[in-house]
């Protein structure tokens, strides 16, 4: 594992954490939803962008390793926060995504005070982010009263009911690898 902190795939995954107060700037202050929009796919861009250029030069890092999953959680609440205040979605999906993310953050913390790593993020793990980091955009547009809009509510439900149901059922593998780690570190600790 290359340990440089300055690498291109840092440098997106960074980029991606600036672009979450633009997001907010953007879509409450000034409702500039197709600036907003722009913000979102960029961000989706860097999600993906990020871990495959690390991988493909070699370029991953314990900063990397951390950081990204920690700014797409970060994201993804901040948006849901916002689609929220602007009913762009339902409060009761933006609870379980939350709520999701706040037991795995609890687990994390658990599994820290054991000494053991954090969650190894999983391709599914990862799916499920991407189709959110998708529908948002196409949730946004949707706001819209035109055929473009109706075009990108099909869309944006679409990625965002698969991206819902994998994003639920890969923090149920989390929760349950998290709780395998714990419970095995009491036993070997006893």
């Amino acid at each position: 594992m290359n340990s440089s902190l300055l690498s291109i795939p840092n440098a997106l995954t960074f980029l991606r954490f600036l672009g979450i107060p633009l997001f907010v700037y953007l879509t409450l202050s000034i409702q500039a939803d197709g600036w907003a929009i722009v913000v979102l796919a960029v961000g989706g861009a860097t999600d993906y962008f990020d871990g495959k250029l690390a991988r493909a030069w070699n370029q991953t890092s314990r900063f990397g390793e951390l950081a990204d999953p920690a700014i797409d959680r970060l994201y993804i609440m901040t948006i849901l926060i916002v689609f929220l205040i602007r009913d762009i979605v339902p409060g009761w999906i933006i609870l379980l995504l939350i709520s999701r993310d706040l037991l795995l953050g609890l687990i994390t913390l658990m599994m820290k005070s054991k000494g053991l790593a954090p969650f190894t993020v999983t391709y599914l793990g990862k799916a499920a982010t991407f189709n959110l980091m998708y529908a948002f955009p196409f949730l946004l547009l949707a706001k819209s009263d035109s055929t473009l809009g109706t075009i990108a509510f099909v869309l944006g439900w679409s990625f965002a009911l698969w991206g819902i149901a994998l994003y639920i059922a890969t923090g149920i593998s989390y929760g349950r690898e998290g709780f395998s780690q714990i419970r095995g570190s009491r036993v070997s600790n006893s």
